[in-house]
């Protein structure tokens, strides 16, 4: 009888049911309605009269009672939301937030009652349950654990994906994943099971005719566990689920606690064009920083021995030269990787400090997560896992001048590890440490809650390009889909503009770069986060055009604001970016296996004397001055896995 119902439910979209509310965008273009039918709550989205979501589950699972049936609404409420606000470190320095909010409260059959929030822009939809305290047979619940999430996300027959899958714990190098680290889909379709059972991470891109979807979550910090998005399930669509329970090996409740009154992290979709998906700020419009910086953290490049030398590189002499490379070049920073408390030691570690701060760079440090959540064995080990540790290692740090920690290796999206991740940011802050974390979970709002985080890696990133030739063909492919899903909702640490042509010290062994130098270049501007990682080595200062160092030298992290240009996801991307000095800088990537011609209107941002670098047919890098026609477009053509910057 279920099925038929939902049948009749998914199949009749014009059909309005007594308990139906609904809200609009403040352009009333988008609109989403939510309906009580048959004991059920589920909500349909729809955008210029198109459906784009139809009818999907609302609904949670506690240990105090059921909020996923025989549930009525009992009254909603309905108010405008108009925010401005500031924030560093992400692809704008501001956003103003304007949407329509709905409260809509409902009770079950018991009496017992939540409120489901709804809030509503002109391209995104997001919504999280509040509960409050309740009082049931005599019993006054302060607290509550929530077992499980309804909430779905059913989308048209027909919608291809853009998606990575969850994979299961303690698995991988050590045991340790998951760490959001696995190979995208492009172009497949829904019905296609994810790879490890264990559905798929956040973000998920979803294309659907001219409709372009990106669900992700939002404002997860230690009150809350992450969630990812089950296998796929026709006519119910992909499901909100928790942590597997053997993540963070074991340790810790694979669902959420939270006092009353409480609510759950947002659910965010954001919809229409790549230019909605691409500017989107959604993953910041709905939190708030949870404490002030201690200091002016400041944006800049840093230079990483290990992604090409690896760990023997870790040796006094060898970051000496890294930290000189950084001098060179003007860089603000040098990230000294795993095994320096060993293979250099903390005593010249200071003496390291003392060094890079004479020539005008400053360190960061990398270190373990923890000694229980994997087998890693690389240390610094358990300095990061309590509280008492931390105190002393972060106040060392400060004392010699460390400015930033890589914390790398954690255990999965349980509440517990969601702990962790805020008490090494909200302890590194008090000492002035910025924090970049490696093999982790994405980033939730993360860069306007915690003032002093930086970015994740959460990617199949750079060092797989140096791992293995077959990452190193597939690099072109996920830097043009990142910057509409994984880096659209987030900072992200690829780690590293690879200008060495062979993946080697010497430059010559190994595999080869199958980038061209403009695309690295470029993916500078393309891949979003303030302190970016510039994998030059010192060969590099001899072997690079003086123009290529020149744009390095002077290369923009931070930005006033972002444009999608043009694109399609793992195929090509162009984006302009703002730099907060005023500057703008427009940047491509081309992922075919063809030549790219585009023309390009450049009017709009103000360039009196643009330059261009772009490869020639030969995927040799150019530098020309260009002149827009009296409509200010160019015409360009990007070799096959090569780049454009013009500024």
């Amino acid at each position: 009888m279920r099925k038929v119902f939902f049948a009749i439910l998914l199949t009749s979209s014009v059909l309005v049911w007594a308990g139906d509310v609904t809200v609009s965008s403040p352009n009333g273009q988008l609109k989403v309605k939510v309906s009580d039918a048959g004991g059920r709550a589920y909500y349909s989205a729809s955008l210029n009269g198109q459906e784009v979501l139809y009818p999907s589950a609302l609904g949670l699972k506690t240990s105090i009672g059921d909020f996923t049936r025989d549930l009525k609404i009992v009254g909603n409420e309905q108010s405008a939301i108009d925010e401005h606000y500031t924030m560093r470190g992400t692809k704008a320095s501001s956003a103003d937030y304007k949407a329509n909010k709905l409260t809509l409260n409902l009770q079950n059959k018991d009496g017992m009652q939540f409120s489901i929030i709804f809030q509503v822009s002109n391209q995104d939809v997001a919504f999280r349950y509040e509960i409050p305290r309740q009082k049931f047979q005599g019993k006054d619940y302060k607290r509550l654990r929530i077992i499980s999430e309804l909430s779905s996300f059913n989308m048209p027959d027909g919608t291809t994906t853009f998606i990575s899958p969850q994979i299961g714990p303690e698995t991988g190098w050590e045991q340790t994943k998951p760490s959001y680290e696995e190979v995208y889909s492009a172009d497949a379709p829904m019905s296609a099971p994810s790879k490890y059972g264990h559905g798929y991470i956040f973000p998920a891109l979803f294309h659907s005719g001219d409709m372009w979807l990106l669900v992700n979550e939002t404002g997860v910090g230690s009150g809350y566990c992450g969630s990812h998005l089950s296998d796929y399930q026709a006519g119910t669509g992909y499901t909100i689920a928790y942590p597997d329970p053997g993540e963070n090996n074991g340790f810790g409740s694979a669902f959420a606690g939270i006092s009353l009154p409480g609510v759950t992290p947002w659910r965010t979709i954001t919809m229409g064009s790549l230019k909605n998906i691409t500017e989107t700020t959604i993953s910041y419009d709905l939190v708030k920083p949870l404490y002030e910086p201690s200091i002016d953290y400041q944006p800049g490049r840093y230079t990483w021995s290990w992604l090409i030398w690896q760990d023997k590189s870790i040796n006094y002499d060898d970051q000496v030269r890294f930290i000189d490379l950084a001098a060179a070049m003007g860089f603000e920073y040098c990230l000294i990787d795993n095994w320096w408390d060993t293979q250099i030691g903390r005593d010249r570690i200071e003496e390291l400090s003392q060094y890079a701060q004479s020539k005008g760079v400053h360190l960061m440090l990398w270190y373990n997560s923890n000694g229980f959540a994997n087998d890693a064995p690389q240390g610094p080990r358990d300095c990061m896992n309590t509280a008492i540790a931390r105190e002393r290692e972060m106040k060392w740090m400060q004392r010699i001048g460390i400015k930033g920690i890589k914390v790398d290796f954690f255990g999965g999206d349980k509440q517990e590890t969601m702990r962790l991740y805020e008490d090494i940011l909200s302890d590194a802050n008090r000492y002035g440490l910025q924090v970049i974390f490696h093999g982790c979970t994405i980033p939730r709002g993360w860069e306007r809650m915690y003032p002093n985080y930086v970015a994740s890696e959460a990617v199949l990133a750079s060092e797989n390009v140096f791992f293995g030739e077959g990452a190193a063909e597939r690099q072109p492919f996920d830097l043009t889909l990142h910057p509409f899903c994984r880096n659209t909702t987030a900072s992200m640490d690829w780690g590293g503009i690879i200008m060495n042509k062979f993946l080697s010290k010497d430059n010559k062994s190994r595999h080869s770069r199958k980038t061209t130098d403009i695309f690295e270049l470029a993916s500078g501007i393309i891949m979003q986060t303030s302190v970016q990682c510039v994998a030059m080595q010192p060969n590099n200062l001899d072997e690079l055009p003086q123009f290529e160092m020149d744009f390095l030298r002077q290369m923009a992290t931070t930005w006033e604001e972002s444009r999608f240009i043009d694109g399609y996801p793992g195929k090509y991307v162009i984006l302009a970016r703002k730099a907060t000095n005023g500057q703008w800088y427009i940047a491509g990537l081309n992922a075919l296996k063809e030549p790219l011609t585009l023309s390009l209107n450049i009017a709009e941002f103000g360039f009196t004397q643009p330059k261009l670098y772009i490869d020639n047919k030969k995927g040799e890098p150019t530098l020309t001055s260009i002149k827009p026609d009296k409509k200010g477009f160019i015409k360009v053509t990007i070799q096959p896995n090569g780049g454009l910057i013009i500024y």
